[in-house]
């Protein structure tokens, strides 16, 4: 997009002369993010400088910094009045350099251009080393998805190895775990009345080492958990394992649950979470006053991710869905903390303002597309509940599903001038919509949504996630049954038929979670043949950090039943698994018909390929 003649005064400075342009000849706050700038909400990097910058504060963004050269990129601003601020960005580095086979990825899409290789692996750890070495007197405070969800002990699925709290590894001073608007502001609010650094102990929702147990800080209705030590889970899998269930349980309950664990000599401690998190908060960050756009230093120069979401809303966050290789909950929290109407149509009404808005939404959404409003009936029972999920393996009685305020929002948005069309490119629970409770379905107008949905919000394409076909799978995965998604495309077929809507459903699947084993493949590719899917939207299992199924896959078993469950590990497990998603294309009928002879189930292929078994129907 060609940009001309652009104020830089309206964007974060990402360079000391557009410092100087505001007039600041020193800074509060420096920034280092491993994505582009791009000043949009979507982005977090951008909106905790927003942020930031509503407190007074002057703040700076070092996007992408040089971690390879004379590290001019770190000492450029020099030194801030009050802190660092490091994120590896909208993604772990991790994740967003290697597949899941740990092969080097050849784009970024939050990069400009989509050139790889514009952030190191462990970027938050590199930048923080970096930062201390220069500044050591000068606090760094991390945060964003890879720091939130390596802030204890967890399995690094691209060393295969336990690492250890990110706190031990980088050298911060604070984490800050989960969305930071609310600690940031409380952290800001008493530096400015002058607490020292050292004293922000006591804050929720972050994390900070000690060298005694005598400077741990009491808090009122706050309880203390002791976690086995990171070298105890190295020594036993089975005691890494109930870390992991202490550490869902506290996420699950609305109790005030302070983490201990020791790393040799020092020991991490997490902080609860904010229980406190209202509308009002998420409304305030979301009005913040972003520009939307790129910064102008990428003039002629694309961002992939801001292509897809530039005109896209977040209607809320967190999840009560609890799929088990999600780290949603664990980074967003449980309970779904919503926009109000007010501040969605505010934004909606600033999209239709940009010069390139040609009148569609592409998106209102969250996590889950469906859960706005959503939480539980009586907050007393959700404070004791310990249940991972408030929708497997049944709806939970005490859960809110009502879809009318989602119903409402779409028409409250769709009525704005310039606005044409809304999409929904979220993904949806079609669970929800399903359930058998007719006279709930009724009450939480169930039906209603989707039919508003499927009528008057696809853009030809809905995304859903079945993820696999098997019920023995898709029971680790804490995933309905397929039967379910078979239910819901019968419906949406029939809907956008009786409209006259060329439209389709989009599935997702997922290859290589723990307990698939090559017969539950087969069983995908048999089930999605008989359903005429031809699979794209595809994904072979990657342990990430801090979720149930990187637990199974490290451990080889449940946490909560002690079962074992089959992992397929090795390059060639994984690529037979994968070869099944993929059985319409002619280049995969050799491989498996000799994965099939290999399993003596070469009369398989009659229901793969019906007719003429040399030619697969598409």
């Amino acid at each position: 997009m060609e940009r001309q003649n652009y104020d830089l005064t309206k964007w974060l400075p990402t360079s000391v002369k557009e410092a100087k342009l505001k007039g600041w000849d020193d800074l509060d706050v420096i920034l280092f993010s491993g994505d582009a700038y791009v000043d949009h909400p979507s982005f977090g990097s951008a909106l905790i400088g927003r942020l930031l910058e509503s407190h007074g504060l002057k703040v700076a963004i070092v996007p992408q910094p040089n971690w390879r050269d004379d590290l001019r990129d770190f000492k450029k601003f020099g030194k801030p009045s009050l802190f660092f601020a490091v994120t590896s960005g909208c993604m772990d580095s991790m994740v967003n350099h290697y597949t899941a086979a740990k092969r080097l990825r050849s784009d970024d899409a939050y990069s400009p251009d989509g050139q790889s290789g514009k952030r190191p692996d462990y970027a938050v750890t590199v930048y923080s080393s970096i930062l201390k070495k220069l500044f050591p007197d000068t606090p760094v405070i991390i945060g964003g998805i890879e720091a939130s969800l390596r802030r204890l002990t967890h399995y690094d699925y691209w060393s295969d190895s336990l690492k250890p709290s990110i706190l031990i590894e980088s050298g911060a001073d604070l984490l800050i775990y989960g969305m930071g608007e609310k600690p940031l502001s409380e952290i800001v609010t008493l530096l400015k009345k002058g607490v020292p650094f050292q004293s922000l102990k006591t804050t929720e929702q972050c994390s900070y080492l000690i060298d005694d147990l005598s400077q741990l800080k009491k808090r009122k209705n706050w309880e203390d958990i002791f976690l086995y030590s990171h070298e105890e889970c190295l020594k036993d899998k089975n005691l890494f394992a109930k870390n992991f269930l202490i550490l869902e349980e506290s996420l699950s309950c609305g109790k005030n649950i302070r983490l201990i664990q020791q790393h040799k000599e020092t020991y991490v401690v997490i902080n609860p979470m904010f229980t406190q998190t209202s509308t009002k908060d998420i409304d305030s960050a979301f009005d913040l006053p972003f520009t939307r756009l790129p910064h102008p230093r990428y003039k002629g120069k694309r961002i992939p991710a801001y292509e897809m979401i530039r005109h896209s809303v977040t209607s809320h966050r967190g999840c009560f869905g609890g799929c088990s290789f999600c780290a949603i909950t664990a980074h967003q929290g449980k309970n779904v903390i919503s926009r109000s109407p007010n501040s969605i149509v505010k934004e909606v009404k600033r999209i239709t303002e940009m010069e390139d808005f040609s009148g569609y939404i592409s998106d209102i959404g969250g996590p889950s597309a469906n859960m706005y409003m959503m939480g539980g009936i009586e907050k007393d029972i959700c404070k004791k509940c310990k249940r991972p999920s408030c929708l497997f393996p049944s709806i939970c009685n005490n859960l809110n599903f009502d879809h009318q305020p989602l119903i409402d929002l779409y028409n409250y948005c769709s009525k704005i001038n310039g606005v044409k069309k809304i999409f929904i490119s979220s993904g949806i629970r079609y669970d929800m919509l399903l359930c058998d409770d007719k006279e709930k379905r009724k009450k939480f107008h169930c039906d209603e949504y989707t039919e508003k949905l499927i009528t008057e919000h696809v853009s030809g394409r809905l995304k859903v996630a079945p993820e696999h076909t098997s019920q023995k799978v898709l029971n680790i995965m804490r995933k309905p049954s397929y039967s379910l998604f078979v239910k819901f495309k019968k419906i949406f077929n029939r809907i956008s038929d009786d409209r006259g809507l060329r439209q389709q459903i989009i599935p997702y699947f997922i290859s290589s979670h723990p307990g698939s084993e090559i017969e539950d493949m087969i069983d995908l590719a048999i089930k999605t043949s008989q359903d005429n899917l031809i699979l794209e939207q595809v994904q072979d299992f990657t342990p990430t950090p801090m979720t149930l199924s990187s637990v199974i896959y490290y451990t080889g078993f449940s946490p909560y039943s002690g079962e074992r469950i089959y992992c397929a590990r090795s390059k060639s497990e994984r690529e037979e698994q994968k070869v099944f998603l993929f059985w319409y294309k002619d280049e995969n009928r050799q491989r498996i018909y000799q994965i099939l002879k290999n399993k003596n189930k070469t009369e398989l292929l009659k229901k793969l390929y019906p007719g003429k078994i040399s030619k697969p129907q598409k």
